[in-house]
């Protein structure tokens, strides 16, 4: 997992898939965080990913860097606790502006039955279920 992570940091922007109905739907996004062994990543409560992710919880991730990109499976599960919101945006403090721990609003999700693909061109995929 922390594989994964510093994967994920590296590369700064990630793009998130989900289903709105039956179409896909996928943006960027920039936080992740390990927190308590598990990793996370955080959105508004109020943006229609969230509302996706509540509907049907599997999702899929993608990153890129330099040659190698990521792919990660997973079953984003809501994490309602003030100390996991807290843990999140004291990792992204620019983010205090926009969402306090318990506001309503700030949602943390943390990545359950995750499957991690990392691959390079020429290279057999590594494989990190988490």
């Amino acid at each position: 997992m922390n594989e994964v992570y510093e994967f994920l940091k590296k590369a700064g922007t990630y793009y998130i898939a989900t289903c709105d109905g039956d179409k896909p739907r996928v943006r960027p996004f920039g936080t992740v965080d390990i927190f308590e062994d598990r990793l996370y990543i955080q959105t508004g409560r109020v943006k229609p990913v969230a509302h996706q992710m509540k509907a049907n919880p599997n999702i899929e991730i993608c990153a890129m860097i330099a040659g190698s990109w990521i792919r990660i499976a997973a079953e984003a599960v809501l994490d309602e606790r003030i100390e996991a919101q807290e843990h999140m945006l004291e990792s992204y403090p620019a983010l205090k502006g926009m969402y306090k721990p318990g506001d309503g609003n700030n949602e943390v999700y943390y990545l359950k039955n995750a499957e991690a693909r990392i691959f390079t061109f020429g290279k057999e995929p590594v494989v990190i279920n988490f």
